[in-house]
């Protein structure tokens, strides 16, 4: 089992998750990120520290969220490795409650 970045994250990008993680699985893109599934070990860490809940291990990823597991997978293989916490973008609350944001992912 993995965990996977889903829908919430887009244009929110809260990176509280990277600094927990021992083995530096996640991938920073323009408005989102990503898990390395191949490179995730299932500790678990990442996910409460994700501040809109967009981090699930893969058995729990909603029916309409599925999309996300082979989109972690393929983003991480071209966006870079992110190990340090950065500023949220500048209006990133105000993305906080939006739905289907999909549209928005910028890769």
């Amino acid at each position: 089992m993995t965990y996977v970045v889903i829908e919430s994250c887009i244009k929110c990008k809260y990176t509280d998750c990277v600094e927990v993680c021992p083995v530096d699985c996640f991938h920073e893109g323009p408005n989102f990120l990503v898990i390395d599934p191949e490179e995730c070990i299932d500790c678990s860490l990442c996910e409460p520290e994700c501040p809109v809940n967009a981090i699930l291990a893969e058995d729990d990823v909603p029916d309409d969220q599925q999309h996300f597991l082979p989109l972690n997978e393929e983003l991480s293989q071209i966006w870079p490795v992110i190990t340090e916490i950065k500023p949220a973008p500048a209006d990133a609350a105000e993305w906080e409650e939006v739905k289907d944001k999909f549209q928005y992912l910028e890769k």
